[in-house]
């Protein structure tokens, strides 16, 4: 049988996890301020050193200087020969440096656009652009040829170039959590495409029709934006198995969704959605589907009682203004950064349910009612 999970309030479910995520934050950056400002980080380091000494057997003379530890590994190099452990780590450092050769990585707000070198290193396979304050992508990414992943989430970018239809290996596109309102259709030419994150841009309101190329497409996420209906080039994803169209404005899906028959995931909380269509039903490879149960007034009796494994999970959102707790003591000002933590919440959520070897048998509602 399958089963239907009800969870009411999940509003407050939610603000006690934003409230845990800002405190763990918080509590992460005053240890770390206490480690940097003591001396333990430097003691660890000696005793880690003097440990390593002795394992080679490298006398005290050579490593105690006036009853202080020279931790300069120099040390290492020129007593005796390398052991075969030392081998090991220079080989994997030599190879991780190697890997890094074609990775870019940049960070920081202060970076309002590409450096100038960037170009000439064509030969890249991985762009790490995060957290910075750039808005425009170069024209000039489309002679990186080899480039496989762009991972370019939480900038400024306002728009995708046109060029970035020219980078054929490219597998894994990630734009999330910047204020893109469009898509360019020659994105459909990026054919081995495996991976495409547009979530979080908040005004995305249509894909263009070329995307409908992307066969290889196995990820798909497009949640936190203003999408009415899934377009129809994601119904000709053939290979689509994980669709999250959460946060968006959604009132209906399409009748013939079924169309995605590899899909095992799908997120539509957060919608307008009244009723489901029957067609789910045939989606036998479906194995997690979340809506929220507030204005759903229709569900088919087959998705609460399919016979393939479905864990159905509606979801109530009760309003968060209507919730008072002093556990939420600061309410999130940016809709971008509550988004943001949502999904971490939700990501924990579903592994947690992923992880469950059984579920209940039987509808189970939880209110939670406090006053404070």
């Amino acid at each position: 049988m399958g089963h239907q999970v009800v969870i009411f309030d999940f509003s407050l479910i939610r603000g006690l996890w934003e409230t845990r995520v800002k405190k763990n934050k918080e509590r992460q950056r005053k240890e770390k301020e206490r480690l940097e400002k003591s001396s333990l980080e430097k003691i660890k380091q000696e005793w880690n050193f003097v440990l390593e000494c002795q394992k080679k057997g490298i006398p005290q003379s050579k490593y105690l200087k006036n009853g202080f530890v020279d931790t300069n590994e120099k040390i290492f190099d020129s007593y005796g020969k390398t052991p075969p452990v030392q081998k090991r780590r220079a080989l994997l450092d030599e190879a991780n440096k190697e890997k890094n050769k074609f990775i870019f990585q940049l960070s920081g707000e202060q970076w309002t656009e590409f450096p100038d070198s960037l170009k000439e290193q064509t030969y890249l396979k991985e762009w790490h652009v995060n957290n910075t304050s750039i808005q425009t992508i170069p024209g000039y990414i489309a002679l990186f040829q080899d480039l496989r992943v762009l991972e370019l989430s939480k900038n400024q970018i306002n728009h995708l170039p046109v060029e970035i239809g020219c980078l054929k290996n490219l597998k894994v596109l990630n734009v999330s959590f910047n204020n893109l309102s469009s898509v360019p259709p020659e994105l459909g030419d990026c054919e081995n495409l495996e991976k495409l994150d547009l979530s979080g841009n908040m005004e995305i309101t249509e894909l263009p029709f070329e995307l409908s190329n992307l066969k290889q497409v196995t990820v798909m996420d497009m949640s936190a934006n203003k999408f009415y209906s899934i377009p129809i080039c994601v119904l000709r994803m053939s290979n689509l198995q994980w669709l999250d169209v959460s946060s968006n404005n959604l009132k209906e899906l399409p009748e013939d969704i079924d169309r995605l028959d590899q899909l095992q995931t799908l997120l539509l909380q957060k919608n307008r959605l009244t009723y489901l269509p029957r067609a789910l039903v045939n989606m036998t490879k479906l194995s997690l589907l979340v809506v929220s149960g507030d204005d759903l007034t229709e569900i088919p009796t087959d998705v609460c009682e399919s016979t393939t494994g479905l864990k159905f999970i509606s979801l109530k959102d009760s309003p968060v203004e209507t919730i008072v707790c002093e556990d939420t003591e600061e309410i999130i000002e940016s809709q971008r950064e509550r988004e943001q933590i949502e999904k971490q919440f939700m990501k924990a959520y579903i592994e947690d349910l992923k992880e469950r070897d059984s579920v209940p048998s039987y509808t189970t509602k939880v209110l939670f009612s406090l006053q404070l």
